[in-house]
């Protein structure tokens, strides 16, 4: 499954109705570049084993695999359980439709004909958590490659001075406790880079919501509280 650019964020949409998955196309083109379609569960996943989706709408009345099989066999694959599902279809319908599609692992429910607005701004909250989930892992995933000094970030990237790398030079020649100690303008860099990084995941855990998000935020300020007093202590 090839994850795509967070701000593609690209929705699937599946119906075997081509009307219908022209209406949905048009509702929600406005919030994604890509809007992906599929006429069936069988090709719709197939299309979500190739690539990344932020969501799926998928009608429940189809013939062969209907919504609630497609949805329940996308929930039983780790490649797409997590990928939420909107499931959609017309009013006259058993009104115990909503409670099986919850019980498939449906985040949502929406009974046709549905207003546009109330539709694409469902949609968008979705397109939201997922840019803002890769974001999270982005940098989650740079800052680990800073602490480990793996990363390619501006501290690994910077050239060094002169004066830096003769400083380097000689304390690899002369190894002793004092010369271990000594702080480097490489190391400074890095350290405020981590400090910078960790405070942009914190804003991007608090602006999620949640207990499980906010206990992570804690954690970060706690680790940016020791970041910022190991760099005092350096300048000390």
């Amino acid at each position: 499954m090839t994850p795509p650019p967070p701000d593609t964020a690209p929705i699937l949409i599946v119906d075997d109705m081509e009307e219908n998955l022209v209406a949905l196309e048009a509702v929600l083109s406005s919030l994604t570049p890509k809007v992906v379609r599929a006429r069936s569960g069988e090709e719709a996943l197939k299309a979500m084993l190739r690539e990344e989706f932020a969501v799926v709408l998928i009608d429940v009345l189809m013939p062969g695999m209907n919504g609630f099989e497609t949805a329940a066999n996308i929930k039983g694959l780790d490649q797409t359980k997590d990928v939420p599902i909107i499931l959609l279809t017309g009013a006259s319908v058993d009104p115990n439709y909503a409670y099986r599609g919850y019980t498939v692992g449906a985040a949502d429910f929406l009974i046709k004909p549905f207003d546009p607005w109330l539709l694409r701004t469902k949609v968008n909250v979705f397109l939201d958590l997922y840019r803002k989930n890769h974001q999270l892992a982005s940098q989650a995933d740079q800052l680990k490659r800073l602490l480990t000094g793996s990363g390619e970030g501006p501290a690994a990237a910077e050239p060094r001075r002169p004066e830096v790398r003769e400083a380097e030079s000689h304390r690899s020649e002369s190894p002793g406790p004092e010369s271990s100690a000594t702080p480097t303008a490489g190391d400074e860099a890095r350290l405020s880079d981590i400090a910078s990084r960790l405070v942009q995941i914190e804003l991007l855990l608090r602006d999620a919501r949640g207990a499980e998000s906010t206990g992570l935020a804690d954690r970060i300020a706690a680790l940016e509280e020791s970041v910022e007093r190991l760099m005092a202590g350096r300048e000390a």
